[in-house]
């Protein structure tokens, strides 16, 4: 068993992109909670909306409420700046407009880390990952270099990024490096109950939630010198 390296934290800024609300979530929060403690800057960017994501509910109606989740979760870990854009939620396709709207917000933030739902075929629990997923990540990659050349996207007025430092998968199975998070435990979790209406959508309750978390955080222990922690990508 490969043992997790140290994840770096000599950055000051980062954007966290993903598909959906309650992607970072599961289980990234308590980095964030970390992160945002030290007095850095985190950004929260999310392709859709997640109007597709309770089928009991039509999108018209689930729009505001999983928006509404999202801003509340990332409160929970010191995060005040949450952007939506506008990329169907369940039908997100990669391609030069997703690309744009990406590179558009990592130039618009400036940040050191940019920290990205993992575009992997399959997600870090070992299941075929969601093409929404697949799609924002690998747009999201493809974006910190577009982000950084003057002669990609001309048409965006914002001045080309080249200061990313570390671009990182979140929920990948290929993890590389982990971040201690015992400290932050019960603000990860805080975040991820933040997500009431679709915890409860999903059958998920408070000791459901609690317990996944702490067993994905032994799993890093076992491999990051008995230290609980998230486990990330580093590309």
């Amino acid at each position: 068993m490969v043992s997790l390296l140290e994840f770096p934290e000599d950055w000051q800024t980062a954007l966290v992109v993903v598909a959906h609300p309650d992607d970072v979530e599961y289980p990234g929060a308590a980095p964030i909670a970390r992160w945002t403690s030290q007095g850095k800057r985190v950004v929260y960017l999310l392709a859709s909306r997640g109007e597709a994501g309770l089928n009991g509910m039509s999108p018209e109606e689930c729009i505001e409420l999983r928006m509404a989740e999202q801003v509340a979760a990332a409160a929970e870990v010191g995060v005040t700046e949450v952007e939506f854009l506008d990329h169907p939620d369940g039908m997100i396709e990669y391609g030069l407009d997703l690309r744009r709207d990406i590179a558009r917000a990592i130039r618009q933030h400036r940040p050191e880390l940019v920290l990205i739902g993992a575009h992997r075929e399959l997600s870090g629990n070992g299941r075929l990952n969601m093409a929404d997923h697949r799609a924002v990540g690998l747009a999201g990659v493809d974006a910190v270099r577009d982000a950084a050349n003057r002669w990609v996207f001309r048409d965006l007025v914002e001045s080309p990024w080249s200061g990313v430092l570390y671009t990182a998968l979140l929920g990948s199975p290929y993890n590389t490096h982990a971040v201690d998070t015992e400290k932050w435990f019960d603000a990860g979790l805080r975040s991820l109950l933040a997500h009431k209406n679709y915890l409860k959508h999903l059958g998920t309750t408070v000791d459901d939630a609690e317990a996944m978390l702490r067993k994905f955080q032994a799993e890093v222990a076992a491999r990051f010198n008995g230290r609980p922690g998230v486990a990330l990508e580093m590309l």
